[in-house]
């Protein structure tokens, strides 16, 4: 089949490069030239492992290109995925959605023939609706449908979760919508992947109420955290505990700094809003939005505390800035939060990420950018884990407490077991551990 994918964006490329893995022709359309020329030259703008071997496969296969000219890549496709960014508006939480109503406008003005408008952005409920108000008022007589199929992508394992993923959402409001969707999945259906076709709305909804869901389980986790802390439990075999229950499961009961990345919390904002005004207030999702806004507070403090109480002069080393390992993804990141509270508390920072130093040298500014994990302790006061890339799961701790002025080590994933790191003469602290 022949695809068009707006936007290259993190959804738009992965999800564009995994259509053409599958067989069909795909183009995708940016209205950045410089992206598109970057990725002509094989040249990938997110990191994502595996992303770059992927496109330059499907590219030399002929099953993937890349244009500027929207008219061009909807000329004759069965389908054009809108997948632009929605990002919180300024001041109030609302998706922007300035970006898909343009781009269903334009996809609209220029389809020749039969053609589904399918939303792969995460939208509000009821943006299907309103997608298809503007596609009818703009070509009225011409053959084109509106569905939604939100995408599930974890950053650093997306291939994986296009490719095998646990489930394909899909909303549709009429046959041939039904169809077409069925036919561009079809590698799916055979390797009997669950396919859900639902109605636009409820697609809407299962992609915002599975991200709370999960926010929800990260908020619960180190609200837990918090209470073995003073009561001498372990947080992490209380997650095993009751991750064993098949009704809860393990994942998302890692007790950390908090959530971030480009979905949990602009998702869970949006969510927020749009129950809001629909006068149907969300008391479980806000008070996780809340306790997620303060736990990386909290983290920042606890910093402070296993300083002295005083981190005014002090060095602090400071490892992982991305808000998860595997990506170069700095939206919302837990560090975004910390470093800058240590910084105005008076410390100075050495940081370290394996790839997202270049996205955060603008957000966090004022800090010593270091060319690896004992570059960036170097007569540090102490050290502090925020992000768990392999890479610093193997530390050398004799040449770490080698080159910190103190044995201060704060691991915020409890990468490492505390009575072994007190045997090395650590004073180290985690989460939820005793």
């Amino acid at each position: 089949m022949r695809l068009t994918m707006i936007g290259t964006g993190y959804v738009g490329l992965v999800s564009g490069a995994c259509f053409s893995e599958f067989g069909h022709d795909v183009i995708c359309v940016d209205n950045r030239p410089h992206v598109i020329e970057a990725l002509e030259a094989g040249k990938i703008p997110i990191y994502e492992p595996g992303l770059d071997e992927l496109v330059a496969r499907n590219v030399k296969a002929g099953r993937l290109k890349f244009t500027t000219d929207l008219a061009k890549a909807i000329d004759g496709c069965d389908a054009a995925f809108i997948a632009v960014g929605t990002p919180s508006r300024r001041g109030d939480g609302h998706a922007d959605l300035s970006f898909v109503y343009e781009a269903a406008r334009q996809v609209a003005e220029a389809v020749t023939g039969k053609c589904v408008i399918v939303n792969k952005s995460t939208v509000p409920v009821g943006t299907g609706a309103e997608v298809d108000a503007i596609v009818k008022k703009v070509a009225p007589n011409k053959q084109i449908y509106v569905a939604s199929n939100p995408e599930f992508l974890r950053e650093g394992s997306a291939i994986e979760d296009f490719m095998r993923p646990d489930r394909v959402v899909v909303g549709v409001a009429s046959d041939d919508a039904k169809q077409v969707m069925t036919d561009i999945y079809r590698p799916l259906f055979l390797r009997d992947t669950p396919i859900l076709f639902t109605s636009r709305e409820t697609a809407e909804i299962i992609k915002y109420a599975a991200n709370a869901f999960l926010a929800t389980k990260i908020g619960f986790i180190n609200d837990i955290a918090n209470l073995c802390e003073k009561v001498g439990g372990d947080v992490q075999q209380v997650a095993k505990g009751i991750g064993l229950d098949n009704r809860i499961g393990s994942k998302f009961l890692n007790a950390g700094p908090g959530y971030g990345g480009s979905c949990f919390p602009k998702d869970t904002l949006a969510l927020l809003r749009t129950a809001q005004d629909l006068g149907m207030p969300l008391g479980i999702v806000a008070a996780t939005v809340a306790a997620n806004d303060q736990r990386k507070i909290d983290m920042a403090e606890r910093v402070i505390a296993a300083c002295g109480g005083d981190v005014k002069g002090k060095t602090i080393a400071v490892l992982g800035l991305t808000f998860k390992p595997n990506t170069d993804d700095m939206r919302d990141a837990p560090s975004l939060v910390i470093v800058p509270i240590l910084q105005k508390a008076g410390a100075t920072i050495r940081a370290f990420d394996p790839a997202g130093m270049e996205q955060a040298k603008p957000m966090l500014t004022d800090i010593t950018y270091c060319t690896g994990p004992y570059d960036a302790m170097k007569n540090a006061d102490a050290l502090l884990i925020i992000t768990e890339w392999n890479e610093f799961r193997a530390l050398d701790m004799t040449h770490v407490k080698s080159l910190l002025k103190e044995p201060v080590f704060v691991d915020l994933r409890n990468i490492y077991k505390p009575d072994e790191m007190k045997a090395k003469g650590f004073v180290y602290t985690s989460v939820g551990r005793g």
